[in-house]
């Protein structure tokens, strides 16, 4: 292939998302003479605006689409592919698109993201939510749906269900409470009446991150039914490839064919079973239904807990899986138990030559006993902008230390209208009952939970404006003995900064 090589660049960074996107601007900026190249199925790119540091580690940005060529004005020495990757070749260095282009790198970043991890593959009546053609067409698909099915807990389940209106929604979850992934019980039973609520006009355009522990929940099913004038609004842009940045749904009206606002039944504790169509059905008299199905349905959804629910469609948001593919093919790359490609402290993965960031790595280093890997906007972008600190400090002979923002996990983000902010191990993450937890709840407007362990805080959980986030996190980052304050820190009436000013 090396006759076929069309160029050879510095560095060659493959994904148009965020993590791809920061690394393609660290390196062009710090080493302005080298060449780089980013790969891009798509013809636009995400990119970081409005960024703000709001604490020592704690972030917020917005994230837009923009043209590639925005990024080819800015930097003079790079150069944009539109392609896909075809093929990897580690030993020979050199990467093949699908248009058959062929191009040597001296150092490579694969910042391939993640894909839909579907229910099923190939049915029409099953949808994925993951980038923006995926949401433009459940979109188009929601307008004349009556009932959805939506199955999954994270991110993206989440924004959906508070967001569809005009629709009856059908919420089955794994868990014994909504979120599990971002919070617990409490948390969950705290937000669950915004769904029994009008949703407030929207407001201008926010400005959050986005986007990835169980007792005494309600078991069964619960059904909450809200009525509200519909609304209209304008729809965004599409393209292929880059997953769904925060505030995926802000341009695009999810309503369905029905004049109720919403109304959303959650069945907790199950999984999919089974899907079927109505033609199905009728050779399967065994087959029983929930009494709420009535009429006929293009598609059949039978949970593990013995219900099944007739729908215009499924909605499959049940996470994602590193997209790894076409880079394993002929190379050896370690890869860990979910998947990612395996990386060390420098983002490096096995093979020579080869880094990666975002969502198809795995962090395989001996990780801060408060920071976890979630596979969210926040760690694309610090991945990504860590990646290229350390490329360019490899090809320049320099030395480089772990990036501070991986000492203490912290995200921020919005559900169901509410600021929510994650510390640490807010969840009680691998501490088993080597814990005490202490939380400050005020329906309809905050809840609070810190998790300490020896009298130390070590994670939090903030929803509501309550603007405990900079405090929370030096505490965490301090490890201050708070044994002395005891329930107080949680003290409504008192100023908690005044503390530890």
């Amino acid at each position: 292939m090396e006759e076929k090589k069309e160029k050879t660049f510095s560095f060659v960074i493959v994904g148009g998302g965020i993590a791809g996107v920061t690394c393609v601007e660290q390196l062009s900026s710090q080493i302005p003479c080298a060449e780089v190249a980013l790969i891009t199925a798509g013809p636009h790119i995400k990119a970081v605006t409005n960024y703000k540091q709001v604490s020592k580690i704690l972030e917020e940005f917005d994230v837009e689409e923009r043209p590639s060529s925005v990024l080819e004005e800015k930097y003079s020495n790079l150069t944009v592919i539109h392609s896909s990757v075809k093929s990897l070749h580690t030993q020979s260095h050199y990467v093949e698109t699908a248009d058959g282009r062929v191009f040597g790198y001296e150092k490579l970043c694969i910042c391939s993201g993640g894909r839909p991890k579907l229910l099923t593959q190939d049915n029409p009546h099953v949808l994925g939510i993951r980038d923006t053609d995926s949401a433009q067409e459940f979109r188009k698909r929601l307008s004349e749906a009556k009932r959805i099915v939506v199955v999954g807990n994270g991110g993206i389940a989440l924004e959906l269900v508070y967001e569809v209106e005009g629709c009856e929604v059908i919420w089955a979850v794994k868990d014994k409470a909504i979120g599990n992934t971002f919070f617990d019980v409490g948390a969950a039973q705290f937000l669950i009446p915004s769904l029994e609520v009008d949703k407030p006009e929207r407001p201008a355009p926010c400005k959050r991150l986005r986007y990835t522990t169980e007792d005494s929940t309600p078991e069964g099913s619960q059904t909450f039914t809200a009525e509200r004038n519909s609304r209209g609004c304008g729809s965004g842009t599409t393209e292929a490839g880059s997953a769904l940045g925060p505030d995926w749904h802000a341009d695009i009206l999810l309503r369905g064919a029905e004049q109720v606002s919403r109304r959303v039944s959650l069945e907790y504790q199950c999984e999919v079973e089974k899907i079927f169509t109505s033609d199905e059905l009728l050779t399967s008299p065994k087959q029983t239904l929930s009494t709420e199905n009535g009429g006929s349905w293009p598609v059949y959804v039978q949970l593990t807990n013995g219900k099944t629910f007739g729908c215009d469609f499924v909605v499959s948001a049940t996470g994602v899986v590193p997209n790894t593919e076409p880079f394993l093919h002929g190379n050896n790359f370690a890869l860990a138990d979910d998947g990612g490609l395996q990386v060390n402290e420098h983002m490096r993965t096995s093979e020579p030559d080869v880094y990666a960031a975002g969502d198809v790595c795995t962090a395989c280093w001996e990780v801060s006993p408060l920071w976890q890997q979630m596979r969210l906007w926040t760690q694309a972008r610090q991945m990504g902008w860590y990646a290229g600190r350390c490329m360019a400090a490899h090809i320049q002979s320099e030395p480089i230390e772990l990036d501070f923002c991986f000492e203490l996990f912290s995200h921020i983000t919005k559900f169901f209208n509410y600021k929510v902010v994650l510390l640490g191990k807010y969840n009680g993450q691998g501490l088993g009952t080597d814990c005490e937890l202490l939380v400050r709840c005020t329906k309809g407007q905050e809840y609070v939970k810190v998790v300490l362990r020896g009298g130390r805080m070590v994670g939090a959980v903030l929803i509501g404006e309550t603007d405990l986030e900079e405090t929370f996190e030096n505490l965490i980052l301090n490890q201050m003995d708070l044994t002395p304050y005891g329930e107080e820190l949680l003290n409504p009436n008192i100023d908690i900064e005044d503390y530890f000013d």
